[in-house]
């Protein structure tokens, strides 16, 4: 059995809860395998990460580039740079992918902000080789919904996909890490779910909330789950970290 730990940087045990029913829809495990941690102060821990075989950092509506932090935010950002040295599997979900950049020297921006919706994936050629998304279609859909994006990665980090619509929308930064910008978790019925938490922080226009929840069954988002399911069985040891078998190089 595999043990992956989820760490949720949000507040409110309703949206905690129905995070948690998408990324167990979207990796396929059971909900005993599946371990979640919230950040919702400044008291809470991420704390020991033995027994564990990965750590998932789901979504969050706290944002990199506001211009002042409040001591929560500060906390979260501690918590989660304790993540990016570590040697367990790691991946950054939306906020992760900002955070991830901006922590580790990048330049991150509101420049290519993402409605609530779909979005395409296009896998860059380091994409087209790392583990986790060696065996996905050049291009694919997922769903998204952000205000901010990186712009710039960070020294030593890889863009294994882009997109149309915004620059950076999957980055490795080690080894052991990885962060994805569209969410990877999420289903038709997640999205409208998180629509509804979320629906007065800037990720669409409540004039186009109709149209938008009318569209999301059509999307096809299997394959941005399959980023998850691969990373899950990276974490199970039954997919290489390093992806060495489909000649990928290590990263150092």
């Amino acid at each position: 059995m595999v043990s992956v730990l989820l760490v949720q940087p949000r507040q409110g045990e309703a949206v905690a809860d129905a995070e948690r029913r998408d990324f167990l829809q979207a990796t396929g495990l059971k909900p005993q395998e599946l371990t979640s941690r919230m950040l919702d102060s400044t008291s809470t821990r991420i704390g020991s990460l033995e027994g564990f075989d990965g750590v998932i950092v789901g979504g969050s509506p706290l944002n990199a580039t506001d211009f002042e932090y409040s001591a929560w935010q500060k906390h979260v950002h501690r918590e989660l740079a304790l993540l990016v040295p570590q040697p367990l599997p790691t991946l950054f979900v939306c906020y992760g992918n900002t955070f991830l950049t901006f922590h580790s020297g990048g330049k991150v921006g509101r420049t290519h902000p993402e409605s609530s919706g779909p979005t395409t994936v296009l896998l860059t050629e380091a994409g087209k080789r790392d583990t986790l998304t060696h065996d996905l279609p050049d291009t694919f859909t997922s769903f998204t919904g952000h205000t901010e994006n990186s712009i710039t990665p960070a020294p030593g980090h890889v863009v294994l996909a882009t997109g149309p619509t915004c620059p950076i929308q999957m980055l490795r930064a080690n080894n052991s890490t990885w962060s994805v910008q569209f969410h990877a978790d999420m289903d038709a019925v997640g999205m409208k779910n998180r629509m509804d938490f979320y629906a007065n922080y800037g990720y669409f226009s409540p004039e186009d909330y109709n149209r938008i929840v009318a569209s999301l069954p059509s999307v096809d988002a299997i394959y941005a789950n399959r980023v998850l399911r691969n990373f899950v069985e990276v974490c199970d040891g039954a997919r290489p970290m390093d992806g060495s078998e489909h000649s990928l190089k290590p990263l150092s």
